[in-house]
């Protein structure tokens, strides 16, 4: 638990410029120094987000989601991770410039996170109660009588019933929904801005995810604020998202509005995802997965790093890295023959 003794005070933010986007990425790239070799967890990332606005970031697991949302959140160990290039603009100040004290006064009132296991990202040894508090003793000084109010209310407006006496339970007592409902209550504790939901319903049911994702998109639409929703579940994603980043190997291949993307993918990655999904119109046919796995990342290949896997690839992807690019007006995609398999 952080010292309950000091406040944080919230550095000075410029206001957002009209036109201009609430959260900007622009060329991040994250490797983490092993003794096995460098891993490149994140290569020249770029993307942005508005207000009141869903960025849904898809792909398989090892592309650099989580990492790129740590980055943001200011919470990877160095050593062994390094954010070797970047800027990461909120309101249009650069995160990696501030000091920890101003980084540390950011986390939670304006950019909060709801990370993807519950279990694990809340203090078993403390109440759940004393762990929403703390975000107001911390960032706003208030009280311990009245920071434990504010938990309550935050508990009940997540749906957690019987709130109030459940604040003294400790992690372990409630179930995996209640807990992300409780993640998700520390999360929006100060009203943030920009709420980055890392895989927020991963091992929960089919039911508790519906659920939660409607509570997510409830809250985001009572506050105004930004949502990154970190996923690889297609059909959440074409539900709830306005906008889609399809992330490979630690960059981004494709990205633009969800309806596009996902009617006509410009990229051979993307077009095998949007196959790998069953589909209730093409019962009894065989799914046609991605062949082979994920490049190791201490390793990328050359050129295009999904050339490998990939039934288009020829010999200039093998050889040359293809730029992500704008193909048609709001759509960008990373392939030699984007245009030729949007046309398709």
């Amino acid at each position: 638990m952080a010292d309950l003794t000091k406040s944080v005070t919230a550095p000075a933010l410029r206001p957002t410029v009209p036109g201009s986007h609430l959260l900007e990425v622009d060329d991040l790239s994250v490797e983490f120094r092993t003794d096995y070799g460098t891993v490149r967890a994140v290569n020249a990332l770029s993307y942005h987000l508005d207000n009141g606005e869903t960025l849904a970031i898809l792909g398989e697991s090892g592309s650099g989601k989580s990492v790129s949302a740590q980055a943001i959140m200011g919470i990877i160990d160095t050593p062994p991770g390094y954010i070797t290039s970047g800027q990461i603009r909120y309101q249009g100040r650069d995160l990696l410039t501030m000091d920890k004290a101003e980084q540390r006064a950011m986390r939670g009132a304006e950019i909060a996170i709801v990370f993807q296991d519950a279990l694990s990202a809340l203090n078993p040894v403390f109440t759940v109660g004393a762990q929403i508090a703390e975000m107001f003793q911390v960032h706003r000084g208030t009280s311990k009588k009245e920071a434990l109010a504010h938990a309550a209310e935050l508990m009940d407006r997540v749906r957690i019933p019987s709130a109030k006496s459940r604040l003294k339970d400790y992690p372990h007592q409630f179930s995996g929904g209640m807990r992300q409902r409780v993640m998700m209550a520390m999360a929006l504790a100060l009203d943030p801005k920009v709420l980055i939901a890392d895989e927020p319903t991963t091992a929960l049911d089919v039911t508790v995810q519906a659920q939660i994702m409607e509570l997510l998109l409830n809250l985001q639409a009572e506050n105004g604020m930004g949502l990154i929703l970190i996923t690889h579940d297609l059909g959440v994603v074409g539900e709830v998202a306005d906008r889609v980043a399809v992330m490979y190997a630690g960059r981004i291949v494709e990205t633009g509005g969800i309806h596009e993307v996902f009617g006509s993918p410009a990229h051979p990655y993307t077009v095998g995802l949007m196959n790998s999904v069953p589909r209730v119109d093409q019962r009894g046919q065989r799914l046609s997965p991605i062949i082979g796995s994920p490049p190791n990342l201490a390793d990328i290949p050359p050129g295009c790093s999904f050339h490998p896997r990939c039934p288009r690839a020829e010999v200039a992807c093998r050889e040359e890295r293809p730029p992500l690019r704008e193909i048609v007006l709001g759509r960008q995609a990373a392939c030699h023959f984007a245009e030729e398999i949007l046309d398709a």
